[in-house]
């Protein structure tokens, strides 16, 4: 008999709700695996795609992944494995640098001989180069008594198939006795064309739809040509408290809160499931009563179809950034996710640095205060200790366009003067205040009608805008940042 473990989807690298301990539970998952095949002695582990969540692992992961694969190579343990769609790179695949340090072997069509069975790869084929895919194998050899395929993709007769089981068996030019699949985290078998076709599942839950507890399989090659599939879980990982609350009409936050005290939630990941009737709910305000009782993440997911509160919200087009200012209050945003929401919205950051700046930006302030982000105490929009991004450009706003009439109230009154005066002075001070008025009203104007009013100049651009503002005879006009709407800044 030749046992062999499969096991896929380990997503070693997925920071799953930004949360560095999920990071490291998705690697921890898999030592787990490695350490029962040491265990238990058995003659391969097989690898069915997705070992890493995307194509660029970091050096952490990296080493994390070579330490666990030397401890099936001291073991005299094979680690056989397929690319999945996350991993998979255009170039050299990182199942190669491991073969090359002989910690891995990369499956393909020439068949890889464990004892008396003979193990094939088939890695992740987008359906768009499906059409022309041809299931051509190297003949069995010889000394095997079975052949296995391995792949990774979405296969019937399971969930979300796009992949058609029978066809993979009917063209190829071997007869496989078992089928070994990743990508779908789910665990099941199921026969196909006489042959057995099973997923192994998730090592670690990558959504919260995946409720049932994590593990891989077990598979014997016995010596009569069957073929045995078994599950074992991993007890390990970490724990998912799933709360499920049904609220009726006039239940609210009060019965979910006492639904989440009813459980032990400590290092937990706690999702909260709300469906119902009843009031519309505070999901902050539950997931830190999670986060106070000891959880690592808490989620609440509202799943009711309650009236949009956007629908209260009155939009002026007289005075939309009312509206916003307004709605943002009504968010409860900390000071901190306030300053994030105007680096998100400052028209003067390049698209392609946001993300950076954000980053950064988080990090400083978590640094500063691990609690800069809890949710601000919940205020009435119209306190004047309520601020927003909004409110500040709106004071820039007012104070501009004050500057603004002032200007062209005095122009006008020197304009009234210079006409009862009458004369030829009559006619320059006509003309003059009509091109002061002009410039004034074009240059108030600007942000509105301009989308890149409020764009950072380049190094060059400022300069030439200083010295133009230093030859100016006209009196200092207010700066396009000074007139701007949070309109500007999406």
């Amino acid at each position: 008999m030749t046992r062999v473990i499969h096991t896929g989807d380990t997503h070693i690298g997925y920071q799953q709700y930004n949360s560095p301990d999920r990071r490291q539970d998705f690697l921890e998952a898999f030592r787990t695996v490695a350490e029962d095949a040491v265990a238990d002695d058995v003659d391969a582990v097989i690898h069915a795609g997705d070992l890493f969540h995307d194509r660029r692992p970091s050096l952490i992961d990296l080493q994390g992944t070579v330490e666990i694969l030397r401890t099936l190579s001291d073991a005299d343990i094979p680690f056989l494995a397929v690319v999945g769609n996350h991993e998979s790179k255009r170039d050299a695949q990182w199942l190669d640098l491991f073969a090359d340090l002989g910690l891995a072997t990369r499956l393909g069509a020439e068949p890889v001989v464990v004892d008396d069975v003979a193990v094939y790869g088939l890695d992740f084929v987008p359906r768009s180069r499906r059409e022309d895919l041809t299931y051509d194998f190297d003949s069995l050899p010889d000394e095997a008594e079975h052949a296995s395929l391995v792949s990774h993709g979405l296969f019937d007769p399971f969930a979300h198939a796009d992949w058609d089981t029978e066809t993979v068996l009917e063209e190829s030019t071997v007869d496989f006795d078992a089928v070994l699949l990743g990508d779908n985290h789910k665990p099941d078998t199921a026969e196909v064309l006489d042959t057995w076709v099973t997923y192994c599942g998730s090592t670690e839950r990558a959504s919260a739809s995946e409720r049932e507890d994590r593990g891989y399989n077990i598979v014997d090659f016995e010596t009569d040509g069957t073929v045995a599939i078994s599950r074992r879980g991993l007890a390990s990982t970490r724990e998912f408290v799933f709360i499920d609350v049904e609220l009726e009409e006039r239940e609210g936050i009060d019965r979910v809160q006492d639904r989440v005290r009813q459980h032990d939630l400590a290092d937990a990941v706690v999702i909260v499931t709300v469906e119902g009737e009843g009031r519309p709910i505070t999901p902050a305000a539950i997931e830190e009563l999670a986060i106070d009782r000891g959880a690592l993440v808490a989620r609440v997911n509202d799943r009711r179809d309650l009236p949009d509160e956007d629908d209260d919200v009155s939009v002026s087009f007289a005075n939309p950034d009312e509206a916003v200012r307004e709605r943002v209050r009504e968010l409860g945003l900390s000071n901190a996710a306030l300053e994030i929401d105007e680096s998100v919205r400052n028209g003067d950051l390049a698209d392609s640095n946001v993300r950076e700046s954000v980053e950064r930006r988080v990090r400083e302030l978590l640094e500063d205060d691990e609690s800069a982000f809890d949710p601000a105490p919940e205020r009435e929009p119209g306190d004047e200790d309520v601020t927003t991004v909004a409110d500040q450009l709106a004071d820039e706003s007012d104070s501009a366009a004050d500057s603004v009439n002032t200007e062209a109230t005095e122009t006008a009154d020197a304009a009234e003067t210079a006409e009862a005066d009458g004369g030829a002075e009559t006619a320059d001070a006509d003309g003059g205040c009509e091109t002061a008025t002009a410039d004034t009203k074009g240059d108030a104007a600007a942000p509105a009608s301009d989308p890149d009013a409020t764009t950072a100049p380049s190094d060059g651009d400022a300069t030439d805008d200083i010295d133009a503002t230093e030859d100016s005879d006209e009196p200092e006009e207010t700066a396009d940042a000074d007139i701007a709407s949070l309109g500007d800044f999406a």
